[in-house]
């Protein structure tokens, strides 16, 4: 009796095993998950933002029923496949960007959709069963032959000021070759065709000013009557005081640009390029730089002869520095991010047209300030 009654309880225990583990395994097989892939770049604000305050949050919310892969777009295989979900999902060029997240037939970009949506789409999915892995040309083979690695990207290349998530293995960042070079100069250019040529004439236009108001200012004995600077100064300052307002506002709240039928204003936007030292929006310091052009300006108008030919002077100066560094930027657009932005290359226009206005009356100042021996400091 006692021999029956221990097989008894053998029996029992194993099958209340198999029908704990069933049971578990039913749960997991029957728990929905939501599948999503993040586009991103290790250098984009805007993209660690939405992954430490929006997908880190969410994962420890919601643990296994949300599966996220990151790809990283700086890398070539990472390039391919962006290029592959904006041509699947017809992405209009003038709203591509990172952070692109795709979740099933939904893509939202941007630091400002992402985490509006995300939330209740995971939630709306979850619902509904879950989705399965975005159907993106080449995903999936990806997902099978790549390995996982780290989220957080190589400290070497990281940017200065930008905190890395604390649980890089949360979101894991597949690595989809080991190729880092990225694409080659005609790959970038090739990404914008129409905004880079245009770009790259602007480069020359600007190039080409340089040069000439170098040789201008070479000494001459003749100096023509005193001219002040034009009265188009501060017309074409106002213009671009409006679109570097634009920009700062663009770059301080990420919100998406509205870049016309030329270029790709929102990537730029979202690269480091547009903040001097990762800290200061280019387009804040276009505000300063047009403000301080039209105080100048005022001066060599409505000031004494010495201030008034020390502004002018001052003038040239500022625009020549101001084209010299629209110079920068716009050497970048083509062939160093692959995309250009309209509003930016508006304002390289306006600061070489400034330049060009600031040239014969700041050479005629520097003239008659070294003539008066001002220069020399008497």
């Amino acid at each position: 009796m006692a021999h029956h009654f221990k097989h008894f309880v053998v029996v029992i225990f194993f099958f209340t095993l198999a029908t704990a583990w069933l049971g578990n395994s039913a749960a997991r097989a029957a728990s929905p998950v939501v599948r999503a892939v993040l586009f991103y770049s290790p250098t984009c604000p805007h993209c660690h933002q939405v992954i430490e305050e929006v997908l880190l949050p969410l994962l420890d919310q919601y643990g296994e029923q949300l599966d996220l892969v990151g790809i990283d777009i700086t890398t070539t295989g990472g390039t391919v496949l962006y290029d592959s979900a904006i041509k699947q999902f017809r992405v209009p060029a003038e709203q591509q960007g990172v952070p692109m997240l795709v979740v099933g037939e939904t893509v939202l970009i941007g630091s400002r959709d992402i985490p509006a949506q995300f939330p209740g789409l995971i939630e709306q999915n979850l619902a509904a069963d879950g989705t399965d892995w975005p159907p993106i040309p080449g995903l999936l083979r990806v997902l099978e032959t790549a390995e996982p690695q780290p989220t957080q990207p190589d400290n070497s290349t990281q940017t200065p000021g930008m905190t890395v998530p604390e649980t890089p293995t949360s979101l894991p960042a597949i690595s989809i070759f080991t190729d880092k070079s990225g694409p080659g100069i005609g790959d970038r250019l090739a990404q914008d065709p129409a905004g880079n040529v245009l770009a790259v004439l602007i480069l020359v236009g600007m190039l080409v000013s340089v040069i000439y108001t170098i040789g201008f200012l070479q000494p001459a004995a003749d100096i023509a009557k005193q001219r002040t600077p034009s009265t188009w100064v501060p017309i074409l300052c106002l213009i671009g005081i409006a679109v570097a307002g634009y920009l700062a506002y663009i770059e301080t709240t990420h919100a998406q640009a509205v870049c016309g039928p030329v270029g790709d204003c929102n990537t730029l936007q979202q690269r480091e390029y547009a903040r001097l030292f990762v800290v200061i929006p280019v387009g804040i310091l276009g505000l300063i730089g047009y403000f301080v052009i039209i105080l100048v300006w005022l001066s060599s108008r409505h000031s004494k002869v010495r201030i008034a030919r020390l502004a002018a002077a001052a003038l040239l100066g500022i625009t020549f520095f101001g084209t010299l560094f629209s110079i920068y930027l716009t050497y970048l657009e083509p062939f160093v991010i692959g995309s250009s932005c309209a509003w930016c290359l508006g304002s390289a226009i306006i600061m070489t047209a400034l330049l060009w206005l600031s040239t014969v009356p700041g050479k005629q100042s520097l003239a008659w300030l070294g003539k008066n021996g001002i220069l020399a400091g008497r």
